[in-house]
């Protein structure tokens, strides 16, 4: 005889897990940085995924790319928080609009080297010498590709007159104590025919405002 059929127990209703954390969605010329940030912050868990670095020279392509991962960051759901790790960085006021869309906060300032070297001092920097090109740890490291071959120094060598005529020095804000990127600096301005001064800024200032942000944003979420 077949036994009755019975209905076989539902499983378990699983709860989706509840977002954690902040993600900080930043400019790859950041990315070492912001990991340092990452780790040394342990009253607010961060995540970090960076852009491509070569955006830096591509600044109208930097908002539709962070639009793109910040709703793509927003449908995986997994974090609470959501940070955008780039100032204004050219792209003249067009990041501003995308994260008043989606709902995010950026860092303040119109770039990494403003931010790097704290406003006033930047301000400094700049009104001392207007001619000034700025070169971050991240920028020494990778010159060749970013600067020589991303602006097509390379291939052209013509157009070091053409971008670097009208600059009289370098600055390197220096976010580690390294003597060998002190003297890859050196060099770098050394390519561009330019003098070569280093400042020491540490990551202080870049931490300060990603806390700021992250600790802000939790709180509203609350």
């Amino acid at each position: 005889m077949t036994p009755p059929q019975t209905d076989s127990p539902s499983p378990p209703h699983t709860a989706e897990p509840e977002p954690q954390g902040v993600l900080v969605i930043g400019c790859g010329a950041l990315v070492r940085e912001l990991r340092a940030v990452a780790a040394l912050n342990g009253r607010c868990p961060l995540d970090v995924e960076c852009l491509p670095a070569i955006l830096h020279n591509r600044p109208e392509q930097i908002p539709d790319a962070v639009r793109a991962r910040v709703r793509a960051a927003k449908d995986r759901g997994a974090h609470r928080t959501i940070l955008v790790g780039y100032m204004d960085c050219g792209t003249g006021g067009l990041l501003d609009r995308v994260c008043a869309d989606e709902g995010v906060e950026r860092l303040p300032g119109a770039h990494c080297y403003e931010l790097y070297a704290g406003a006033d001092a930047f301000a400094g920097l700049h009104e001392a010498e207007p001619g000034t090109f700025y070169l971050t740890d991240y920028l020494v490291r990778h010159f060749d590709r970013l600067i020589m071959q991303g602006l097509g120094i390379s291939q052209h060598p013509q157009l070091l007159e053409l971008y670097f005529g009208n600059y009289t020095r370098v600055v390197h804000l220096a976010q580690t104590d390294d003597d060998r990127l002190a003297q890859a600096a050196r060099q770098a301005a050394d390519r561009l025919r330019l003098r070569c001064e280093r400042i020491f800024t540490g990551i202080g200032g870049l931490e300060d405002r990603i806390v700021e942000l992250a600790g802000s944003a939790v709180m509203a979420a609350a």
